[in-house]
């Protein structure tokens, strides 16, 4: 048992220290001689069980036995006790605030107890990263609670004279009682996710899918062995037979997977992870490009009129606004004169700054290195072929302070960064906004629905080679199959992207169950005679647009508008980085740094178009086949050749960014 005063009165804060137990002596705001330990007030622990804020908030009532007491739940003392008042010598609304230091130290010792949980949780590293993502999620919840409860503690200090003082005190207590209820029950469910065991649901997918994969290798190996057996005439029919049963089970696989990547919460962090994520870096962008004093601001100069199309144009600038970001310069797009609108980016989307758009500085120069130009106020980017020394800023690296996050969240982190800088360039202006919303509305765009880009002019024979229609519907075709599992299909709609204006017919003449979606005046907009125009250029950004809004997306990755809608669809959703299919090249950024993985396996070469690894070997990436082989060359032993795709892993390349500090403050100030 303990001993425990709280609040004083005018004879002071005292216990027995006559029994033989332990005593807990609290005499706030008192002068020694005032702390009286002859009278005795006793606090027995038996009354824990009994005791709940609601009951010490509701029982507040006079005690029979004493004239001056107050009885609280097995507590004595006077009103003056509890609001605060001892020998003249306190303001009133000390008493209250010490009952709120007292909770919020309660508070503090909570979160510390949850902190140890995630302490001991980091020792076993098997232990699902999904789950820890969950508690960060939690964490940050309460976090913001107890900010909360910071502020309204603050609250209570009620200048000295005011007469209800008491009365408003109590009431304020009273509300910060209902505040500490729901942290418990927060607290509550937050220590079931700090436990040793997953989410019932997640374990139980876990196993859906261990069964599953062994199930798909019993099949393959039994059905392989009879091949053999069976008559050559029969063998076509048997390998489509096997194919279709296998893709059964692959879709079986990957639609438990889906469930598993949102069981138990997951999904609901992956979202608000994206959110902040992608919150953080926009507000870092804005921060920079709009600086207080234009003429004092460090610049870097990028012209927008590359010789080549839209989304290549996209991309040069995207490429001068991640060297101004790494540089800390305000980027100062030059558009008068575009090719595509003589008016400037600014007709089409919203400005790149508010504050600054003037080039003129103290000091100009042409690009020469980050170091070298230190003292260079306003810096003229060249285009990236032409870059020399290269800085480190150029994709596929990202952030170093964000690279945890973004490795947990998303599945191709550096696609995910360029993509934070698309979103800030292509903001709409109102009227091509209103045009987007019209055309939604006119074409009946909507979901399920996958997305189908054709390249058939400029492109073919040069950079990439003719795919026909056949080729993109097998794909369409297999993604709607693995829909239909998770979603209502009503209908199977394809939204058809090209610059051949005679394939939306021949399309529809060859799949007539399927819903094509389409604007045949942007295909012919997008031809070679009619490609620099204010029309053309409505057509290309539409068309990216409803791309980029698809389920899933099949196309070139050679095709500059491809990527560009699968750089804006990384912004729609938390990871959306598979929802692709790509019939020639794995994505690239023009100008890109070199693209390496890493080996997890050795692999022994089978023929001479394989290299050796071992694990731990760089590999440069060259391309994917998309048949299980990707093709790279082994950086240790100089070979080049095909090694399974499976036997490595992506090398994620980090870049000590710019902090932002200030504008981190900005925005956690507006969060509040």
């Amino acid at each position: 048992m303990a001993g425990l005063c709280l609040g004083v009165d005018s004879e002071g804060c005292f216990i027995n220290p006559a029994r033989n137990h332990l005593h807990l002596l609290c005499c706030f705001g008192m002068k020694e001689r005032e702390c009286n330990l002859n009278k005795r007030i006793q606090w027995d622990w038996k009354y824990t069980a009994q005791f709940s804020w609601t009951s010490w908030a509701q029982s507040l009532r006079a005690q029979p036995g004493r004239q001056s007491g107050w009885w609280i739940d097995g507590w004595t003392g006077t009103p003056q006790d509890i609001f605060g008042t001892c020998g003249g010598s306190m303001r009133p609304w000390a008493g209250s605030w010490r009952w709120i230091t007292l909770v919020l130290l309660a508070w503090g010792t909570l979160l510390f107890y949850i902190g140890g949980h995630l302490v001991r949780d980091s020792e076993h590293p098997e232990r699902s990263s999904r789950e820890l993502s969950k508690i960060l999620a939690k964490l940050e919840r309460l976090k913001q609670q107890n900010e909360d409860l910071r502020r309204m503690a603050e609250s209570l200090r009620i200048p000295e004279g005011q007469a209800e003082a008491g009365s408003l005190a109590a009431g304020r207590l009273r509300s910060l009682e209902d505040q500490l209820t729901r942290a418990k029950q927060k607290i509550h469910s937050f220590q079931k996710l700090t436990g040793d065991a997953p989410g019932p649901t997640q374990e139980e997918l876990r196993r859906k899918v261990e069964n599953g994969i062994k199930e798909f290798w019993y099949f393959v190996r039994s059905e392989v062995k009879k091949l053999s057996n069976v008559e050559p005439s029969e063998r076509q029919k048997y390998a489509d037979t096997l194919l279709q049963d296998l893709g059964h089970q692959e879709r079986s696989i990957m639609t438990d997977l889906y469930y598993l990547s949102q069981a138990d919460g997951v999904g609901e962090w992956r979202m608000k992870e994206a959110k902040d994520l992608s919150d953080l870096v926009q507000n870092r962008i804005t921060y920079l490009q709009n600086p207080p004093d234009c003429s004092k601001a460090r610049k870097l100069v990028c012209n927008i009129n590359k010789g080549c199309g839209y989304g290549c144009q996209l991309h040069h600038v995207v490429y001068c606004f991640m060297i101004a970001y790494g540089t800390q310069r305000t980027l100062i797009l030059e558009s008068h004169n575009w090719r595509y609108a003589p008016g400037g980016w600014e007709t089409v989307f919203l400005p790149v700054s508010n504050t600054c758009s003037d080039r003129s500085g103290a000091s100009t120069g042409h690009w020469s290195g980050e170091a070298h130009d230190k003292d260079v106020q306003v810096v003229e980017l060249p285009i990236v072929d032409s870059l020399h020394p290269r800085p480190p800023y150029l994709p596929l690296a990202i952030p170093e302070d964000l690279a945890p996050r973004l490795q947990r969240l998303h599945g191709d982190p550096s696609v995910w960064w360029v993509s934070q800088f698309v979103k800030y360039l292509v903001r709409p202006q109102a009227w091509l906004e209103k045009e987007i919303q019209q055309t939604t509305a006119k074409l009946g765009f909507k979901h399920p629905i996958i997305g189908v880009h054709v390249r058939r002019t400029d492109k073919v024979g040069t950079e990439a080679a003719f795919h026909p229609i056949e080729e993109y519907m097998m794909h369409v075709e297999e993604q709607f199959h693995l829909l239909a599992r998770r979603v209502n299909l009503d209908k199977k709609r394809v939204y058809l992207a090209t610059d051949d204006p005679s394939l939306l017919q021949e399309a529809k003449t060859k799949y007539p169950e399927y819903e094509f979606i389409s604007d045949n005046s942007i295909s012919w907009s997008a031809g070679l005679h009619n490609r620099y125009t204010e029309n053309s250029l409505r057509g290309v950004i539409l068309d990216i647009h409803f791309l980029s809004q698809t389920d899933f997306l099949v196309c070139t990755f050679s095709s500059q508008v491809c990527r560009v809608a699968y750089e804006i669809m990384q912004t729609l959703h938390p990871d959306a980085s598979s929802y692709f299919y790509s019939l020639d090249d794995i994505y690239y950024f023009g100008g890109q740094n070199a693209h390496n993985q890493i080996a997890i396996y050795p692999h022994q070469p089978r023929n001479s178009e394989d290299i050796p690894l071992e694990p731990g070997d760089v590999i440069g990436v060259a391309g994917n086949h998309w048949d299980g082989y990707s093709k790279g060359i082994n950086r240790k032993l100089g070979h080049t050749g095909l090694y399974p795709s499976y036997k490595v892993k992506e090398k994620i390349e980090t870049v000590k960014y710019p902090l932002y500090p200030e504008a981190d403050k900005l925005l956690s100030s507006q969060n509040k």
